[in-house]
């Protein structure tokens, strides 16, 4: 160790020392004769205290009764013989004595060990089994090597907690994934993250949030000491700067993903050399780090020998020129995301788009872009022949031409997704979905100028694809536009109409009994308008394939409506009856029906009272989630008896 060269020694052994002159004692001078010879340097003398030589009659007896230990020793001499012990199981053993030694066991290096420095000759020659031993355990230590996970969370992350891990898991497989989920009062720091580059060479996955006292120097630690590094997340680190992830760029070859996330100290510099050294890299995730630019996007797509497949940019200081050069050398891109890039406009999107170089692209999102428009969608749409998802949210100047224009481009489209895109109607998503043969799911959110259409076309053709509709939050869809919905979508499997006010049972019918194929999810949250009378039709055609129901929030429902339920459904897993019309009554059914097996069931804001806690005890082992929030009637007594008889279940009141 450094400590150890750097200490000065004392002139006790000097001619006028005091041990000199004690040594002039010839009962002294007798003694030592018969020891064995030991140099001793003129001057200098070892970090070791040699304890002073007293008389006999110097020694007291109340000094002749303490006992001698261990502890006495100064670090520097305990490191020495921590650092022979010869295997992980007596490192991990050793650390259980005190705080003491699990922090120096936990500060030596893989190549500071005895054992490392000086192979034991005798396991040289292979010896034959032990029959007699379990060989499970080094078996393990081999084969499993780096298949343990640890996460902590803000109090739970401190430096000595991470060193028990660090010695506990070196002797059980190895620790491969760690993450650390802080905040602002986290004491963690370098010692910890010291301690596990020391201990656990095979960390393939490291993962902090919110950790204010680690800096570059920590980094380094792992970078130093684990090179199998696979994966690495840094989520509002403040300290940590381009210093500590370059040393992770070049010592770390096996890098797939990188997320850098709320850092202002890390900017392009340290990109490029990502860009330059990781030639593994595979994921990359980049938000809110006002130092980043174009320059350090172009430097990790435009390697040559670059394997990029997923990019997310979100809150980044880039313009037009880093989306150029995405969609110029993004040749192994599939998935792209792009979030808050106020800096890109028109321009940027067009030349990423009829560059061609997005060829393998399967999947874009866009969202909160101002420079996304018909012209920039159409381009994208066009260097992307093989594109099956489209995701955009918040754009305001997306329109139907636009959609119509993307449409036509994209025919292996099968996820289109638009959310907040208020100058989108009704009429351009009818232009989209015959347009895309290929189409399995569409959604709809928020999209304000989605409204009823003006006349309904007497006949219009099929989409035979669509398996997945969702229309939420459009308070201009109602009962017309639903029912032309209903009659040009056979093929529906899942249906998602939360917050629709408007929907009736009339605009509904149409899509159940259209469905060929048999509704397996509904989700009808918030329509206040529905009653039983829907229920019973809806279980009625499609209660054999119905495995999920959430009526959260239709007042009119009640206790006839689980009638219906439980004698006609029979794969029914996930029921939400939160703040329906229903009492006991209709649970007791549900809990007497046989063929039911639910899974979860929230009865959230219902006027259920304590007496049908015993039949919810009976619902069988399947019950796996039960939400008795705000059930006023229900006591906390009686959902503690309910937890004991359902030890398996989440129960949330």
């Amino acid at each position: 160790m450094a400590a150890l060269v750097k200490r000065g020694g004392s002139d006790d052994l000097c001619p006028g020392g005091p041990f000199f002159s004690n040594l002039m004692d010839s009962s002294l001078l007798r003694s030592l004769a018969h020891t064995v010879d030991v140099y001793c340097p003129p001057r200098k003398r070892s970090r070791v205290a040699v304890p002073h030589i007293l008389r006999a009659e110097e020694i007291t007896a109340e000094e002749k009764q303490q006992p001698c230990s261990i502890d006495i020793l100064p670090d520097e001499c305990l490191f020495e013989i921590l650092r022979r012990l010869p295997g992980d199981k007596e490192r991990s053993n050793s650390a259980c004595v005190s705080k003491r030694w699990l922090m120096l066991l936990s500060s030596i290096c893989s190549s500071e060990r005895a054992g490392q420095l000086k192979p034991n000759l005798q396991c040289v020659s292979k010896s034959l089994p032990d029959l007699n031993e379990h060989p499970s355990l080094s078996q393990q230590e081999i084969h499993n090597n780096g298949f343990l996970t640890r996460r902590l969370a803000a109090e739970e992350a401190t430096d000595i907690r991470l060193a028990a891990i660090a010695l506990g898991t070196c002797s059980r497989g190895g620790l491969g994934k760690l993450f650390i989920q802080g905040n602002d009062s986290t004491k963690l720091s370098n010692v910890g993250l010291s301690a596990i580059a020391h201990a656990c060479p095979s960390l393939r996955m490291l993962s902090m949030w919110k950790v204010p006292l680690v800096t570059d120097a920590g980094l380094e630690e792992i970078a130093d000491e684990c090179p199998l590094l696979e994966k690495l997340d840094l989520c509002q680190c403040p300290q940590i700067s381009d210093k500590g992830l370059i040393a992770v760029a070049l010592k770390s070859p096996n890098l797939i993903s990188l997320t850098i996330e709320s850092s202002s100290s890390i900017s392009n510099k340290a990109l490029q050399v990502v860009g330059r050294r990781c030639l593994k890299l595979k994921y990359v995730t980049i938000k809110d780090c006002p130092q980043v630019g174009d320059q350090g996007i172009a430097s990790l797509v435009s390697s040559p020998s670059s394997s990029l497949e997923r990019i997310k940019l979100q809150s980044l200081n880039v313009t037009d020129l880093a989306l150029a050069v995405i969609g110029q050398y993004g040749k192994n891109l599939t998935d792209i995301s792009l979030t808050s890039l106020q800096n890109v406009g028109e321009k940027g999107f067009w030349v990423m788009g009829n560059t061609c170089g997005l060829q393998k692209l399967r999947s874009i999102s866009i969202i909160n872009c101002s420079g996304l428009t018909d012209i920039g969608l159409q381009a994208v749409a066009k260097g992307s022949p093989f594109m099956k998802q489209l995701f955009v949210r918040k754009s305001c100047y997306l329109t139907d031409a636009g959609l119509r224009a993307f449409a036509e481009k994209a025919w292996t489209l099968e996820n289109l997704h638009l959310e907040d895109c208020n100058r989108i109607t009704f009429v351009g998503v009818l232009s989209a979905l015959f347009t895309c043969p290929k189409l399995k799911s569409l959604s709809l959110i928020t999209c304000l100028g989605i409204k009823d259409l003006a006349f309904a076309p007497p006949q219009l053709p099929s989409c035979i694809s669509l398996e997945s509709l969702t229309i939420q939050d459009c308070p201009g869809v109602t009962s017309v536009s639903l029912q032309v919905v209903g009659k040009i979508f056979p093929q529906l499997r899942k249906i998602n109409l939360g917050g629709q006010a408007g929907v009736t049972d009339v605009s509904l019918a149409p899509l159940i009994d259209n469905s060929k194929v048999g509704l397996v999810e509904v989700n009808l949250r918030g329509c206040v308008s529905i009653s039983d009378a829907l229920i019973s039709m809806l279980v009625n055609a499609h209660g054999s394939t119905l495995k999920m129901l959430n009526l959260d929030g239709c007042t009119k429902i009640t206790d006839r409506s689980l009638t219906f339920i439980a004698h006609c459904c029979s794969v029914l897993d996930d029921l939400d009856l939160s703040h329906c019309s229903i009492g006991n009554y209709g649970v007791a059914v549900l809990a007497s029906a046989k063929q039911l097996n639910l899974r979860i069931l929230s009865l959230a804001r219902c006027s259920i009272t304590e007496k049908i806690m015993p039949l919810l005890a009976n619902m069988g082992q399947s019950m796996v989630g039960l939400n008795l929030q705000q059930c006023r009637l229900i006591s906390t007594d009686a959902v503690g008896l309910l937890e004991e008889e359902l030890w398996w279940s989440d129960i949330i009141s």
